[in-house]
């Protein structure tokens, strides 16, 4: 009993990697910062990864308990990436705990805001909230959002789709503007 445990723990991680390999890859790519007005900075790189994976989780929350297990598993290693960027960037260890909660409140805030505007369908709310959050301090002069906030809707309506087994495999995929990743 306790080695089947420890290999499908060895199972998930596999799974683990390349979902959160596949998630980070459609984050990083180049339509958002070049077409989509995401600033192409350390933050704006956290905010798309964080708009990702927050697709990603409104997903797996319909999934049976496999497909929530991968899903806690990619949370953690989400902010095992955020913890080693920190430091990368010369946060001492002092600091780290300090940025990696205000980071997390950033990121269940969003969690919460871009919820709200997809579970009622409305885009507008959307991209009101994503200009916000991307562009705290900017205001008025903030680039239009609607653009990645339809690309949201869409993602959403696509990952709603999706049968159990692409979720509990590791393979889902999103698709970006322009096409397939």
């Amino acid at each position: 009993m306790l080695f089947g445990y420890f290999r499908q723990k060895k199972h998930n991680r596999i799974i683990v990697e390349r979902q959160y390999a596949a998630l980070t890859a459609t984050a990083r790519t180049p339509v958002f910062y070049a077409e989509l007005g995401v600033p192409d900075t350390v933050m704006g790189r956290f905010e798309m990864l964080s708009l990702v994976l927050i697709l990603y989780f409104r997903r797996t929350r319909q999934s049976a308990r496999g497909g929530q297990e991968i899903a806690q598993e990619i949370i953690d290693a989400f902010f095992e990436d955020v913890d080693h960027s920190i430091r990368e960037l010369g946060i001492g260890d002092q600091g780290v705990p300090k940025r990696m909660k205000k980071l997390a409140g950033m990121f269940f805030g969003r969690l919460e805001s871009y919820a709200a505007a997809l579970d009622k369908d409305d885009g507008d709310l959307l991209a009101s909230a994503l200009r916000r959050n991307i562009y705290p301090q900017i205001g008025d002069a903030a680039p239009n959002m609607a653009g990645l906030a339809e690309w949201m809707m869409d993602a959403e309506r696509k990952l709603r789709a999706l049968e159990e087994e692409v979720v509990v495999t590791g393979t889902v995929r999103l698709d970006t503007p322009g096409g397939l990743l």
